[in-house]
């Protein structure tokens, strides 16, 4: 989440998020839905639940990857904060750049959120429910392990992915109705205020189609994936 930024400042409109950052986005927010959805449905739509599993692993490959050359106030390093920064944005002494990309807490958000993913989409990998699925690389660990991740996903790993969605979108009501600060708009179109002179994110097309080739490898890593155990299609 961010917060505003000061008024007295001069303000312009900034290319903030990248079309590549704002489609990941919304995809892994109706994965994610989807996977909830029919977790608890259960029965024959957890053949959807596996898919969904695996277009989330090809959209948090693609995260990683695009935190490192992805657009501006998209890589990591644009929102890897120090701990006396967010000290000090707590106090309420945070710097206009703090506005633009995520801030400080928001950053601890988006790192809480894909390390979960991430471990819910491993442990995914690795569990059985020793009826009908099983994830495709539960033939390389032993039953123990599969043991484990499988009661991780279905009960620590689900709750904790539910709480820090929840946290995501009370944040967003909050800085809605405390703050007179609507923080979705900005991930449709990419654009915020922010202080003169704030650089853009990068977002042309030669951005956009070395994101497409970057979508489309780890959307094949998640497919070569899928293919290590028995077929879950």
């Amino acid at each position: 989440m961010t917060s505003a930024p000061t008024p007295s400042q001069p303000q312009q409109l900034v290319r903030v998020w990248d079309l590549p950052t704002r489609l990941f986005h919304w995809a892994l927010a109706a994965s994610v839905v989807g996977l909830v959805a029919t977790a608890k449905v259960g029965g024959n739509a957890m053949v959807w639940h596996f898919r969904l599993g695996y277009v989330v692993l090809a959209l948090l490959a693609f995260r990683l990857v695009w935190g490192l050359v992805g657009g501006r106030w998209s890589r990591f390093g644009a929102f890897l904060y120090s701990p006396g920064r967010l000290l000090r944005y707590l106090r309420g002494a945070g710097t206009p750049e703090d506005a633009v990309g995520h801030s400080p807490l928001g950053a601890l958000s988006v790192f809480g959120l894909l390390a979960v993913l991430l471990a819910q989409v491993a442990t995914g990998l690795l569990s059985d429910d020793e009826i009908a699925f099983a994830g495709p690389l539960t033939r390389f660990v032993s039953n123990a392990v599969v043991g484990n991740a499988t009661a991780y996903h279905k009960d620590l790993g689900q709750f904790l992915v539910l709480g820090l969605v929840a946290l995501h979108v009370l944040a967003i009501v909050f800085y809605a109705v405390a703050r007179k600060q609507r923080l979705v708009p900005a991930m449709w179109h990419g654009h915020k205020p922010a202080a003169a002179g704030t650089p853009a994110a990068r977002d042309d097309i030669a951005t956009r189609l070395a994101a497409l080739v970057v979508g489309l490898l780890c959307g094949a890593l998640a497919w070569w994936v899928s293919t290590l155990g028995a077929p879950a299609f």
